[in-house]
């Protein structure tokens, strides 16, 4: 696995709360869902939302365009068969790590 930061502890979005990040060229969705940090694919697999700039509800990411819901551990979605990638996350220091 090749990691590349992803950001700061700081910069991550607050308990319960999903934001947009820019890594490796891409904007990747991080979720804090009860304190566990996840990061997946920002872009919603019905009509392209924004997932960094949906909310959580019932730990889960809720697209802020129709309201699909992705499981930010699996990345899989309440339609059977949707799923986007989930990327692995680890913590070295103050800096945050994702395997893009």
């Amino acid at each position: 696995m090749a990691f590349t930061k992803l950001a700061t502890q700081s910069e991550l979005p607050a308990l319960n709360e999903v934001k947009e990040i820019s890594c490796g060229g891409k904007m990747i969705c991080v979720a804090n869902v009860n304190g566990q940090i996840s990061a997946m694919e920002n872009v919603c697999l019905h009509r392209g939302g924004p997932l960094g700039e949906g909310v959580i509800e019932g730990g889960k990411v809720i697209c802020p365009w129709h309201g699909w819901a992705w499981d930010p551990k699996t990345g899989e979605a309440q339609v059977a068969g949707a799923k986007v990638t989930v990327y692995a996350v680890k913590t070295e220091n103050d800096d945050v790590l994702i395997d893009i």
